[in-house]
C-alpha cells in the first residue's frame, strides 16, 4: 500500500497556498518575521486553543486511514502554521510536544479575538492536506448536521409537496394529476428535474409516507421496459434504499416471462456505506464475503448480513451499469457483483473515489456553543482484485466505448433485447 502513495511533505505546500486566501485574512498578526518554535514550554497544556489542535493531532494519528509519522504530521502543521501566520517559524520537536509549542509561540503574535478563527483554519488546512488531499476537512455543527442529512437523502430546504402544489393530504390521483400539469408548465430542464423529483417521492403510498415521517427522499428509479426486462436504476445508498429495493422488486414479482434485470449505478454518488452488507446479500447470498476496507495496515473484511432475495430469483440475465460518475459505496458494490460474477459489469471505469470518511467529535473546543469536529478519511475500500478503489476505480468487463460491445454482450448473452433496452436508455 506504501508504495503506492507519495510523501505528503513534498506537495503540502502548494495545497496550503491555496489555503491562505481563505482563511489567513485578518487574524492580527504582531511581532517580527520570525519565530523559534523552541522547548521553552513545558506545562500542562491549559490553553483551550493549543488543546485543540492537539486534541485535532491525536484524532489523526489515531483515525487517519494511513500510518502517518509524527515527523510527517508535525511537517504538515509547520506549514499551515507559517502560511497562515505570514512567519517562518523551526520546528525543533518532530512530535506532538513540538505542535505544542509551535502552536503556543504562534498564538502569542495572534489577537485574542483571531485566535478561534486561526486554529480552525490551522486544523483545516492541516486535515485538507492529508492524502487523498481535500477529503478531510474540520467540520462545524452546521456542517456535520447538512452530511447527515445528505447521507440520509434528506434535503431540509426544500418541500416536494410545494413543488407539486398539492397539500400533504392528497391522494394519488390528486398527486398524479398536479405532476402532469406542473410538467406542462415547466420550461428548463432545471424544474422539469425537480418535477419528476417530487413525483418519485409523493407519487407512491409507501415512497410518500417515508418522506412524510423522515423527509427521506427515493433513491431508486424503475421501470418495466417490456415483460422480459426490468429496469432498476440506484441514484444514491441512503438507510432505506434496501427496503426501497424489496418493494420495487416485489411490484414486478409475477408471471413467467420477467428474466432480465438491469441494475443501474451510473451517476451513482454513494452515500451510507453501512447498509451495503444488507444490500449485497440479496445478489450473493448470506454469510459471504462481500469487500474489504483498509486502515493502518490492516484489512477489514465485511460479510453480508441478509440473504437471497425471493424477487431475485428470477432473473438469469443481469446486467450492470457504471461509468466514471459510480462512485464511493457504488463502487464498492460494483467491485463486489464483478468479483461474484453476477451478471455482466457494463460502462466505463468508475471515479476512483475509493475513501470512507467519518466525523469524530472534538472534546477540547475553543468556543461556547459552537461544536466542531473532524471530518477525517478513516479508511479506503479495496476493489475485488486487493487494490485501493481510490484512482483507479473499477472497469467494466465489457466497456461501452468499445465499437465491439454490443457483439460481446450477444456473446455473453444471446439476447438482442437486452442490447436495445441498453440502447434505450443510454
Amino acid at each position: 500500500m506504501d508504495s503506492l502513495l507519495l510523501g505528503v511533505m513534498k506537495r503540502v505546500g502548494l495545497i496550503i497556498l491555496a489555503l491562505v486566501a481563505v482563511f489567513a485574512a485578518g487574524f492580527g498578526i504582531r511581532g517580527t518575521k520570525r519565530f523559534e518554535a523552541g522547548i521553552k514550554s513545558q506545562t500542562v497544556v491549559s490553553d483551550k486553543y493549543v488543546a485543540f489542535v492537539l486534541e485535532t493531532y491525536d484524532q489523526i494519528k489515531e483515525n487517519y486511514w494511513e500510518k502517518i509519522s509524527d515527523d510527517e504530521l508535525s511537517g504538515i502543521y509547520l506549514l499551515a502554521v507559517d502560511k497562515l501566520s505570514g512567519g517562518a517559524h523551526i520546528l525543533k520537536g518532530h512530535d506532538k510536544k513540538g505542535v505544542e509549542v509551535l502552536v503556543t509561540t504562534a498564538l502569542k503574535d495572534i489577537r485574542d479575538d483571531k485566535k478561534k478563527e486561526f486554529v480552525a483554519a490551522l486544523a483545516d488546512a492541516v486535515l485538507v492536506n492529508l492524502k487523498p488531499f481535500g477529503r478531510s476537512r474540520l467540520y462545524s455543527q452546521k456542517e456535520a448536521k447538512e452530511l447527515s442529512n445528505t447521507v440520509s437523502n434528506i434535503d431540509s430546504a426544500s418541500d416536494l409537496f410545494k413543488t407539486l402544489g398539492v397539500d400533504k393530504n392528497a391522494n394519488n390521483q390528486e398527486i398524479s394529476k398536479a405532476f402532469g400539469e406542473k410538467t406542462k408548465e415547466a420550461t428548463t430542464p432545471a424544474e422539469k428535474a425537480a418535477v419528476k423529483r417530487a413525483y418519485e417521492a409523493l407519487g407512491d403510498d409507501a415512497s410518500r409516507k417515508i418522506y412524510v415521517v423522515s423527509g427521506v427522499e427515493p433513491t431508486i428509479e424503475y421501470k418495466l421496459i417490456n415483460p422480459s426486462i426490468f429496469y432498476v436504476h440506484l441514484t444514491k445508498f441512503s438507510p432505506t434504499t434496501m427496503e426501497e429495493f424489496a418493494r420495487v422488486t416485489e411490484k414486478v414479482d409475477v408471471g413467467d416471462s420477467l428474466d432480465t434485470l438491469i441494475f443501474d449505478l451510473r451517476g451513482n454518488i454513494g452515500g451510507a456505506i453501512d447498509g451495503l452488507p444488507y444490500f449485497l446479500g440479496p445478489f450473493i447470498g448470506p454469510d459471504t464475503y462481500g469487500y474489504q476496507f483498509y486502515h493502518q495496515g490492516e484489512k477489514e473484511d465485511f460479510k453480508t448480513v441478509t440473504g437471497w432475495m425471493k424477487s431475485l430469483v428470477r432473473y438469469n440475465k443481469v446486467i450492470v451499469l457504471i461509468d466514471g460518475n459510480t462512485q464511493s459505496t457504488a463502487e464498492v458494490m460494483a467491485s463486489t457483483l464483478k468479483k461474484y460474477n453476477v451478471g455482466i459489469i457494463l460502462g466505463a471505469t468508475t471515479k476512483g473515489w475509493g475513501t470512507v470518511e467519518k466525523v469524530f467529535p472534538i472534546k477540547n473546543q475553543i468556543a461556547d456553543g459552537e461544536m466542531f469536529s473532524l471530518f477525517l478519511v478513516h479508511r479506503v475500500t479495496l476493489r475485488e482484485d486487493g487494490q485501493p478503489i481510490e484512482g483507479r476505480g473499477v472497469e467494466p468487463q465489457i466497456n461501452i466505448k468499445n465499437p465491439n460491445w454490443k457483439v460481446e454482450l450477444l456473446k455473453k448473452y444471446n439476447f438482442p433485447g437486452i442490447v436495445k433496452a441498453i440502447e434505450e436508455i443510454k
